[in-house]
């Protein structure tokens, strides 16, 4: 018994406060800045706690903190596994180049889901990156881009509560105060905003508000530095996958789309310049209400998908003609000096409704109305650009291989080398269909999966990244529109096929290379001189003839189509 309470006796703290190097006793000085540490410590610790629960600044410093570190725990965590997989997958060796094919394409769709999981829980930015990587379908290996399809109409939505807190700040008023009626549940919730219904107090008028995701103004800075740096981590361990401009890209546009009343005005000048050619584009752009940064007030107007197959048959309206004043709409964006490019135009931005009483002498002899949403995303190439890639698509037309290769190069930054991948790319063709390009023979299913499988296959995809990252921003955003147009005119499975929206743009590109014609003659000879007309009738007849050449493709097809 006296053993165990000689080994419960307590022991001097004294023995063991010994000096961490020599072994002797702690001084009275040591002993001091212990005791001054343990003091600042418990200090701070105190201070922190009441400031944190007494102060509404401090609570949401701390909140900020949290939420910021674990959105970059979200993005580390799948950065890291998509890492690993790619590394295991790439550097492993394999019996045959079909396993190894197979190999990567499970690779790509486990890396995929991993991306999606991450994205959705993280929101905003993150949800708009997913859409972009989506919308790539031609560029993308297919495994990533139908994974991201979801993110297309299953974004966060803020809480009523957010909204409100929302007029407060940047209106200085109350919901009730600016309106008799405003719907809770939003019609429409995308990556940087969700759109309400609601009726204006001051005269009673329907309206749809554009209401930006209040997270936004405290996480996309964070949001944008993280995948930026995320690219850039990928440029080092993946030297043969460049993806930073995909990450300059969204750096250089978030910012501009987050601000509405760029986007109103936009909006404004597009539905002014586009009030002229209703016949061609039975454009409808809703007007803006009034504008400011993170809340736009617009007319609301409503309508259907457009590849709502259904709608337009049940109201006889003719996909051809959709097709063709899609093609009108953006070829007259992308080829018409000083006019602004919608760059976003995917199948949630436009809608189509009907107008059964139509007049045939209105602006628009349309039975329907395209109507085009959302334009915070908008680029204004150069002159030169637009007419490199007129002249692009009209040596394509030509089978001129030469000139081809010399536009592609002006405008894309594309080598010899590069360029087959590029056609492909561009046209959205196989390579040995895109250089012998017929616009008499449409994609088949066979040529689709040939191009799927071909993304998985050799050096396809590393060399179709070095290509992208190349190539200009504002070119980018051109190819980009390319692809969402292309992939909408599938969607509506035009009995015209593919080339009927080829020939729209071609009509196009040839306007373009005439204008320029016409702007050298003015600039060389003097107006009315005998030079100046026969140079001018020279201009002038090229184009004649380009159109007639366009014509007879046309009737062509048309013909083509009545007998099938």
């Amino acid at each position: 018994m006296m053993l165990f309470r000689r080994a419960l006796k307590p022991l001097p703290l004294r023995r063991f406060a010994t000096n961490s190097v020599q072994g002797k006793p702690v001084s009275k000085t040591n002993k001091f800045k212990l005791t001054k540490t343990r003091l600042a410590l418990g200090t701070l610790f105190v201070s922190g706690t009441v400031y944190y629960n007494t102060s509404d600044t401090g609570h949401e410093l701390l909140r900020h903190i949290f939420l910021t570190s674990k959105r970059i725990g979200v993005v580390t965590v799948a950065t890291a596994r998509c890492f690993y997989n790619y590394k295991r997958v790439l550097k492993s060796d394999y019996d045959s180049e079909e396993e190894r094919n197979e190999a990567l394409s499970r690779c790509h769709k486990k890396c995929a889901l991993v991306t999606l999981n991450a994205l959705q829980t993280n929101g905003g930015v993150f949800i708009k990156l997913g859409q972009h990587i989506g919308a790539m379908t031609y560029l993308l290996p297919a495994e990533w881009t139908e994974t991201m399809v979801p993110l297309q109409d299953q974004c966060p939505e803020s809480t009523m509560e957010e909204i409100k807190e929302l007029f407060h700040q940047d209106l200085k008023t109350s919901i009730d105060e600016k309106f008799i009626e405003f719907d809770p549940k939003p019609i429409g919730v995308a990556s940087l905003a969700q759109v309400h219904i609601a009726k204006l107090r001051e005269n009673g008028q329907k309206v749809a508000v554009k209401c930006q995701h209040p997270s936004l103004k405290e996480f996309v800075p964070v949001d944008v530095m993280l995948t930026q740096t995320v690219f850039n981590l990928m440029d080092i361990v993946f030297p043969e996958y460049p993806l930073t401009w995909l990450g300059d890209e969204l750096q250089s546009s978030i910012f501009v789309e987050l601000d509405f009343t760029k986007e109103a005005r936009n909006s404004i000048d597009t539905q002014t310049y586009f009030s002229q050619y209703r016949k061609e584009t039975a454009l409808r752009i809703p007007d803006v209400v009034s504008a400011k940064k993170r809340i736009l007030i617009m007319e609301y107007v409503s309508g259907h998908r457009l590849d709502d197959l259904k709608y337009l048959d049940d109201n006889n309206i003719s996909r051809a003609e959709v097709s063709a004043c899609l093609s009108h709409i953006f070829n007259n964006m992308i080829f018409t000096p000083n006019v602004g490019l919608h760059c976003d135009p995917h199948g949630g931005n436009l809608a189509i409704r009907a107008l059964p009483n139509r007049s045939y002498l209105s602006a628009n002899p349309h039975n329907f109305e395209i109507i085009l949403f959302d334009h915070g995303l908008y680029r204004f190439p150069t002159t030169q650009t637009r007419r490199y890639y007129a002249k692009f698509w009209l040596a394509l037309l030509d089978h001129d291989q030469e000139k081809v290769k010399l536009y592609a190069k002006r405008f894309a930054n594309i080598t010899d080398e590069q360029f087959p991948l590029f056609a492909a790319a561009i046209t959205g063709r196989s390579i040995e269909a895109a250089l012998n390009y017929d616009i008499s023979k449409p994609r088949s299913s066979q040529e689709i999966k040939e191009m799927a499988s071909g993304m998985v296959k050799g050096t396809l995809f590393s060399d179709l990244m070095n290509i992208l990252s190349r190539i200009p921003r504002i070119v980018l955003l051109i190819l980009k529109t390319n692809d969402l147009t292309r992939n909408l005119d599938e969607c509506l499975q035009n009995p015209l096929g593919p080339e009927r929206s080829f020939l729209i743009m071609t009509q196009y590109c040839a306007r373009t290379v005439y204008n320029e014609a016409c702007e050298a003659i003015n600039n060389q000879y003097k107006r009315w001189s005998l030079c100046w007309m026969w140079q001018e009738f020279k201009a002038w007849l090229e184009y004649e003839s380009r159109k007639n050449q366009l014509l007879l493709y046309d009737i062509a097809l048309w013909w083509k189509h009545k007998l099938v």
